[in-house]
């Protein structure tokens, strides 16, 4: 591990002036992803600033908003926030994605702010001898016509296939979350969705978050139908494995029509994929499995696997009609 200076922010507004100080700083709040890059040698900053001690006050970081939503903290604990009385009401979604990510250890230690930030588990990508593209610009991607298993089938290109980690973020991607930043000019909201990238000739570039700007909190805006919500990962094992398909979704139907529905997919692409096109399908048609059996193929029509991850398509088509006939049962279709 490369040495690097260290400060502790007491503020939002210090760990801002101090970052914007130091050439190649980078934020440290859990450490639970970039320790582990720093010992590969594969993130080396000349500094760290430690944004583990910022006030949340009396709330904890996590309140309600004057909409009926939700505001959190981005240093506040995944564990906190899973086990948060008003999110499991209201956003069981996002409750679920967090449980079924990494262990408790992890989860007690790791931020909201932290889980955005996260970046790929590729196998290449942690692999020095390897070529990647998302490590060393311009050298390649091994991952194309070598073993690709757990890459993306959609928004990839002929530079990277890795996909995005966070079990949170496909929910938040779902629930239309806004991640509210602050940087040397001031503060910004971008939404969730907009938040990611995709990889593009560029994909060591991963967010649209300026390097000098900090994630202060995530905002959950009202929306009554995602207390029937629900996150299911589709893993090799039961436990502490990264998805090769998650499904974050809500539903609503009134008379058996579906009049409100989130989607999105998780273990597919370089970012937490939105489900538009599903959507868009869905809206309108009747609660029930041909609907979300035509919502599926309309959403996966543009999917490509490389060799070992073609499985994927299938089985992403049938988890999303599988989670989504599960909600409509639930409760989603009266």
């Amino acid at each position: 591990m490369k040495n690097f200076a260290y400060s502790r922010a007491e503020t939002v507004e210090s760990a801002v002036i101090l970052i914007a100080r130091q050439a190649n700083a980078k934020f440290l709040g859990g450490g639970t992803n970039l320790v582990d890059l720093m010992r590969e040698n594969i993130e080396r900053p000349d500094a760290l600033i430690d944004i583990s001690r910022l006030p949340s006050g009396s709330s904890g970081g996590i309140r309600e908003l004057p909409d009926g939503g939700i505001s959190i903290d981005a240093a506040v604990r995944n564990s906190a926030v899973a086990n948060n009385p008003l999110v499991r009401e209201r956003y069981p979604v996002l409750s679920q994605s967090i449980l079924f990510g990494a262990s408790g250890q992890i989860r007690n230690m790791a931020t909201t702010g932290g889980n955005l930030m996260q970046r790929t588990r590729c196998y290449y990508f942690y692999d020095k001898a390897s070529r990647c593209n998302k490590r060393t610009p311009g050298s390649g991607c091994d991952a194309i016509g070598g073993f690709n298993r757990m890459h993306a089938i959609l928004g990839a290109s002929e530079h990277c296939i890795a996909t995005h980690p966070s079990d949170m973020c496909v929910a938040l991607s779902a629930l239309d979350a806004i991640v509210h930043v602050e940087g040397p000019g001031g503060k910004r909201a971008i939404p969730i969705n907009n938040f990611h990238r995709l990889p593009g000739a560029t994909p060591q570039v991963e967010t649209n978050l300026a390097p000098d700007e900090l994630i202060t909190a995530i905002h959950l805006p009202t929306l009554a139908f995602a207390r029937n919500s629900r996150y299911r990962k589709i893993r090799d094992r039961a436990s502490y494995a990264f998805a090769l398909v998650s499904v974050a979704a809500a539903l609503e139907a009134k008379d058996g029509t579906i009049s409100g529905v989130r989607l999105a997919l998780g273990g597919v692409a370089h970012k937490p994929w939105r489900a538009y096109n599903a959507e868009n399908t869905m809206l309108g048609a009747k609660a029930d499995r041909q609907t979300f059996e035509r919502a599926a193929e309309a959403e996966l029509s543009d999917a490509r696997g490389y060799g070992h991850n073609d499985f994927k398509m299938e089985l992403a088509k049938r988890t999303i009609v599988s989670v989504l006939n599960d909600l409509a049962q639930a409760g989603g279709a009266r």
